[in-house]
């Protein structure tokens, strides 16, 4: 499911678009998270596995990612030194049910940005998005 809106301006007022990938095995989590953002304008797409990701990544560029750790093909917090390699300007955010403080440092040092723990509101998940999206105007 792709939704297509505009969501912010550039500094000399041009519309820019933002778009978010989700990466998650739980159907319900990709739909409540595409629904929930494309309320706000973002253009979302979501991807069930780490394949489906790199594919998803290369076509539709997103600025932003969501990723869930345990994935069937792999764990998402050892995707993202591949995906920061290929793509170092992009912000990642873990979301996970497995979250243990060596996760945590792990997805730091491998360069995410912020970890959300599951279960998670939809207003935790606009608060990081914001605070991505004023560092990239920034």
């Amino acid at each position: 499911m792709l939704y297509s809106y505009i969501s912010k301006m550039s500094k000399d007022s041009t519309p820019v678009e933002v778009k978010i990938l989700i990466v998650d095995d739980e159907a319900d989590i990709c739909y409540f998270l595409s629904h929930n953002l494309a309320k706000r304008s973002f253009i979302t797409s979501f991807a069930m596995t780490l394949k489906d990701a790199e594919i998803k990544l290369q076509t539709d560029k997103p600025s932003i990612l969501l990723l869930d750790n345990h994935l069937p093909d792999g764990l998402g917090i050892n995707f993202v030194n591949k995906i920061k390699y290929k793509y170092p300007d992009l912000k990642i955010v873990m979301i996970t049910a497995h979250d243990t403080p060596e996760d945590r440092s792990k997805a730091y040092s491998n360069g995410v940005n912020f970890f959300l723990s599951k279960p998670f509101t939809i207003t935790e998940v606009n608060r990081v998005i914001d605070l991505l999206i004023g560092d990239a105007a920034a």
